[in-house]
């Protein structure tokens, strides 16, 4: 990262500083809290990300020796579909996957994090992908 990226980069605090009367005990637990549930989301969603790389490569896979199988050509759609059992119920699983919402459990961290940003920015601050809150520099107007 050279200079002017740094400069540029919202700096990451934790917070203590950046209330400049009272007490910040609400931010640190809502950072705290945050970070806590995106943090157990992580074994999960790295989970779902394994059996959704797992059963794309196997439909793939399929998919390919269902291609260049010369009887498939020769055959109906639904005896070449029989005669590929593989590609057949990897090609079923994934679509079930899909329909039971993987795509979404798979950027779950994301999506909550994306939510904390939106509901966050009225508050000139942010997020990043862990939880931790980022203030955002006021700008100076003259």
């Amino acid at each position: 990262m050279n200079s002017l990226e740094q400069a540029e980069a919202p700096r990451v605090v934790s917070l203590i500083p950046a209330v400049v009367s009272g007490n910040c005990h609400d931010l640190k637990a809502f950072e705290r809290r945050l970070t806590e549930y995106i943090h157990c989301l992580q074994p999960a969603t790295g989970r779902w990300r394994m059996l959704l790389i797992v059963v794309s490569v196997c439909t793939a896979t399929g998919a390919w020796n269902w291609l260049i199988d010369p009887e498939t050509q020769k055959v109906s759609f639904f005896t070449s579909l029989w005669n590929h059992p593989f590609f057949t119920i990897s090609c079923i699983t994934l679509i079930g996957l899909f329909f039971a919402g993987i795509h979404k459990r798979v950027v779950a961290p994301s999506i909550i994090a994306a939510r904390c940003r939106t509901v966050l920015a009225e508050y000139n601050m942010s997020c990043d992908d862990t939880g931790k809150l980022i203030l955002k520099p006021r700008p100076h107007v003259q």
